[in-house]
């Protein structure tokens, strides 16, 4: 059964209220499934504890200035601006030319953020940055670092990655201020400063109103390929210091959780800990190989139970080559949603409009590693586990920023300030980034927005991923829901009454049951920041991922509630959304292809109407109309206006870019939302 309805605006907003739009599920009582909360820290009882949980916002990808890269382009916010512009408070950025003259401030405060600096460095830029009076802060590439030439400041970046973090060396290299100066002692600095300023923003009163984890990024890029984690603390017992690439080595990054354990979960009591990968897009291949051993493939388990679909570096769902026609072992055309054309991290580097590096050029989808994508992941632990007996990638998603202009939750795109402080500020976010993106949202369902439960939440993969925008998605699945269930108040304790949340392992099929799983989605749309209505829902797709009896995996993508050619649009001139969509999607889907011995897994794709993409947005406030026939012409006059402001090169030619010329980019996108998938595994055959 398929459910699609529109509210009038002032009844929508009556039903949405802050980050949780679901009054209605406060009218049902408390569900079978609920247990008590697990409390590992000392603090208030939320006043509002939801048995059927509600849905948290929040983004666990955020650098600031404690971060090398951050610091060389002009951004000086630390942890504790980065936390007050999480919670709606205004803070100052650098603009194109390196001044702090731009003021962000998001629009809607987020429930909870985590910081996650470079475990690397952290010590070398707090020599360089923090006090004139020690010897170290004056060695020549702590000057440069300083610097607020932007050449200078390039050079510094560059010779920061050159350390290690993108290069060949294992070793920590000291040769520099280190030798004048404890960086050892620097860093545990920068690290009690980042606990206290989590610690600081945390509310612990019955208000629960915002919450904060400590956290870091191990920072693994060999040959510039990707390999980062986001480490996520559950409380204030953390590591004595962070685990870096310098502990592991390089391209070792099962040490990573190896060391957790030993130092946090066997070492330090009530000491609870995540490692969330990002960005395996850009991993040339090696984020997700096979497990060398039982001990590697159960300690990803352990520590890696979500990982991070979507930030300002691309999004890592799928990947659909509009010009060759084909996608990376799918036949999916959505997936060519937000790709970036490279497979590491060199696509950052453009410099006035100029690629910088040939490693950062156009990648064919012949030769782009297909564990770069989640989809194929997913698909190929469903054939490990038939080979080992365990399935290392069962895992669910969540979306952050990666900003590292302390700006968490910056993912609007109409209010869209850049993620990397001067280099993508003003105009240079449409010059040298413009096939980047704002970024993504963490949605955790959780019963209040308090550490422990959030975590829980991570633990148990009930999360998902957003492209930036707020809608609230539910995703069960069982063997018996009724049709009617859409349209029922208790619709949530049924899902959870009659089988399992995103994230889960199925039941195993009833007896009793001769017939395929019953798939029951959900999805209010984003009602949108105060001063602007969120975006109607299109529609809602499941994905399904399957091993055959051959060995070989094979997916499909089922439209299953809503309408593909509703016939909405945007308006050339204005960008303002046009036409019909819906508030509210909901249906019960049964699996039409289901075979009960095939193993398997299911997640839901929400799609939002079209709407204009951030640089689209930027492009017009410029003068300068994508869609204008003349958009050449605009280009030239708004480039030599920049120009003129000291910028360098063709700034507003890209807006023009004709996209049946491009294999991923479009002038208008549809926002969307991934949730957790949900696996079923065949029962063991009897007397086996």
């Amino acid at each position: 059964m398929q459910h699609g309805i529109r509210l009038s605006r002032s009844t929508w907003r009556s039903l949405a209220f802050a980050s949780a739009p679901f009054v209605l599920l406060m009218l049902v009582g408390q569900p079978a499934f609920a247990g008590a909360n697990v409390r590992t820290e000392t603090r208030e009882d939320c006043a509002e504890n939801d048995p059927l949980r509600r849905p948290f916002f929040g983004d666990l990808h955020v650098h600031t200035r404690y971060s090398f890269d951050s610091y060389v382009s002009s951004q000086r916010n630390d942890p504790w601006d980065a936390y007050r512009y999480a919670k709606g408070e205004s803070i100052m950025l650098p603009d194109e030319n390196g001044e702090q003259t731009i003021e962000a401030r998001l629009r809607r405060p987020l429930d909870f953020t985590a910081v996650t600096d470079h475990a690397e460095f952290l010590g070398q830029i707090s020599v360089c940055t923090e006090d004139p009076s020690k010897l170290g802060y004056w060695w020549p590439h702590c000057i440069m670092t300083r610097s607020d030439h932007f050449w200078t400041q390039l050079l510094a970046a560059s010779w920061w990655v050159s350390l290690g973090v993108a290069g060949e060396s294992d070793a920590r290299d000291y040769s520099f201020a280190c030798t004048l100066s404890d960086c050892d002692a620097a860093g545990d600095d920068f690290w009690a400063r980042i606990q206290q300023a989590a610690d600081e923003h945390y509310d612990r009163s019955s208000s629960c109103s915002f919450t904060t984890f400590v956290g870091y990024e191990y920072t693994d890029a060999p040959e510039h390929k990707n390999l980062h984690r986001n480490v996520i603390f559950r409380n204030d017992r953390v590591t004595r210091r962070p685990i870096s690439t310098y502990e592991t080595g390089m391209r070792n990054f099962p040490e990573l959780w190896y060391r957790l354990r030993s130092e946090c979960i066997d070492g330090d009591e009530g000491c609870d800990v995540l490692a969330i990968p990002h960005n395996p897009n850009l991993s040339g291949g090696w984020m997700f190989p096979d497990p060398k051993d039982p001990r590697e493939a159960n300690e990803r388990l352990f520590f890696e139970p979500i990982i991070e679909l979507t930030q300002h570096k691309a999004a890592s769902e799928c990947r659909y080559d509009r010009l060759a026609g084909r996608g990376l072992f799918t036949e999916d055309e959505l997936c060519d949603f937000e790709q970036a054309k490279a497979d590491n991290l060199t696509m950052l580097g453009t410099i006035h409009g100029e690629v910088m590096d040939e490693k950062a050029r156009y990648v064919p989808i012949d030769e782009f590693g297909r564990r770069n994508m989640a989809r194929n992941v997913l698909k190929d632990g469903l054939a490990l586990e038939q080979s080992s007996g365990t399935n290392p990638f069962k895992f669910g998603f969540i979306g952050s920023t990666d900003t590292h202009s302390a700006t968490p939750g910056g993912a609007e795109e109409d209010n869209y300030v850049g993620s990397l402080g001067r280099r993508d500020a003003g105009y240079r976010n449409v010059q040298d980034h413009f096939f980047d993106n704002p970024g993504g949202l963490a949605v955790v369902w959780a019963e209040e927005n308090s550490r422990d439960s959030i975590f829980e939440g991570m633990r148990r993969r009930e999360t998902y991923a957003t492209s930036g925008t707020r809608p609230v998605v539910r995703f069960f699945a069982g063997w018996n829901y009724a049709d009617s269930v859409c349209g029922s108040k208790d619709m949530i304790a049924a899902g959870y009454e009659g089988g399992v949340s995103m994230g889960s392992d199925m039941e195993t099929r009833p007896s009793e049951i001769d017939g395929p799983p019953h798939i029951l989605v959900s999805a209010w749309k984003d009602p949108g920041p105060p001063e602007r209505e969120g975006t109607d829902l299109q529609r809602i797709q499941i994905v399904k991922g399957w091993l055959d009896d051959r060995g070989a995996t094979h997916e499909r993508v089922y439209d299953v509630v809503g309408d593909t050619d509703n016939g909405a649009d945007v308006d050339p001139d204005t960008c303002a959304p046009r036409g019909p969509g819906a508030a509210h999607l909901c249906s019960v889907w049964r699996d039409p292809d289901f075979d009960a011995s095939q193993p398997s897994f299911y997640y839901a794709r929400v799609l939002e109407n079209p709407t204009c993409r951030w640089s689209t947005l930027q492009c017009q406030q410029a003068g300068v109309n994508p869609f204008a026939a003349n958009c050449e012409e605009q280009a030239s006059a708004a480039s030599a206006k920049a120009q003129e402001r000291g910028a360098q090169g063709d700034v507003y030619g890209r807006c023009c870019i004709d996209p049946a010329t491009e294999p991923f980019y479009t002038p208008v996108i549809q926002e969307r939302a991934w949730t957790s998938p949900v696996w079923y595994t065949p029962a063991p055959a009897s007397g086996s």
